[in-house]
């Protein structure tokens, strides 16, 4: 079928209805960038071209070389029968208005954490300029250290991964942005050796429990599983953020831990943490907060 395609296909148009017939042939999972066959099709064919990712219909008639053919063809065959997760084709995944170099090195950014930075910790936060010292937990491609930086442009960050392998990658994008001078990478399991007390400390640490994790579908196996797993019930790596956070906050500092589907199994196993969840596009139960006094049980 791909040789055919090969041989007849001449438009951008041919192009994408096959890979969206593909895509959906084959039961794909979309869930790093896309939830549909078609958008992600639009997104593998227009970045391989080097076009504009908003603008579709001016070239779906445009006629395509014979090797700019061949090496989409191939990107959609790899989709489809290694079932890898379109943003390590492109070695590109967005998050916000924030584009990210990623391979499998470091999961697909899509933590919900990044929405809540900036305005929406304003009740806790008042100006941004407040947050001189800020960490981020398990930072993986450095997104969200990057965001950090953004919104809080005094602050001084540190973004820690027990992978080092990870690290490198957020190196690249940490330079890519220009914030060598403000992010400071740092290898380490979670809190470990770390010495700062910070104003503001966030995480999207692993957090699948160990039944989620054996039935993923395949594209998740194509990360790294250090940074998907936790435990039995998913909350290792959260625990341990609880234990330690507060020595690490400077008062009035404030803890933002994604933790996935996982509400239910936390509050039950910390009835004494007055947790706050914050909304999010994906809903209220995903990430929470909670400020150094709350952790050391002096406000409710």
């Amino acid at each position: 079928m791909f040789d055919q395609a090969a041989q007849e296909f001449t438009t951008l148009r041919d192009l994408l209805r096959f890979a969206v017939s593909r895509f959906n042939e084959a039961g794909l999972f979309f869930g790093h960038g896309s939830d549909n066959a078609h958008d992600e099709a639009a997104y593998l064919i227009l970045h391989t071209l080097n076009l504009p990712l908003d603008t579709l219909e001016p070239y779906l008639d445009a006629k395509l070389l014979a090797e700019e053919k061949q090496d989409l063809l191939d990107l959609i065959a790899r989709r489809v029968n290694e079932r890898i997760p379109v943003a390590y084709l492109t070695n590109q995944a967005w998050q916000g208005d924030f584009d990210f170099y990623v391979d499998e090195r470091v999961i697909v950014p899509r933590s919900f954490v990044h929405e809540l930075l900036g305005e929406p910790l304003a009740p806790w936060i008042e100006h941004p300029e407040l947050v001189h010292r800020a960490l981020d937990l398990c930072t993986g491609s450095g997104c969200l250290a990057i965001q950090m930086a953004h919104h809080y442009p005094d602050a001084q960050i540190d973004a820690v991964d027990l992978s080092l392998d990870a690290l490198e990658v957020a190196a690249i994008n940490v330079e890519d942005y220009g914030l060598e001078n403000r992010i400071n990478l740092i290898h380490t399991d979670l809190f470990e050796g770390l010495e700062e007390t910070y104003d503001l400390i966030v995480s999207n640490p692993p957090y699948v429990d160990a039944e989620s994790v054996d039935t993923l579908p395949e594209e998740y196996l194509h990360e790294p599983e250090l940074a998907l797993g936790s435990g039995d019930d998913g909350l290792d790596a959260t625990r341990e953020i609880l234990l330690q956070a507060a020595k690490h906050l400077n008062p009035k500092g404030v803890l933002l831990v994604e933790i996935g589907h996982n509400r239910d199994v936390l509050e039950a196993a910390y009835p004494e943490l007055p947790f706050t969840w914050l909304e999010t596009s994906g809903g209220d139960g995903f990430v929470f907060l909670l400020t150094r006094e709350q952790l050391l049980g002096e406000e409710s």
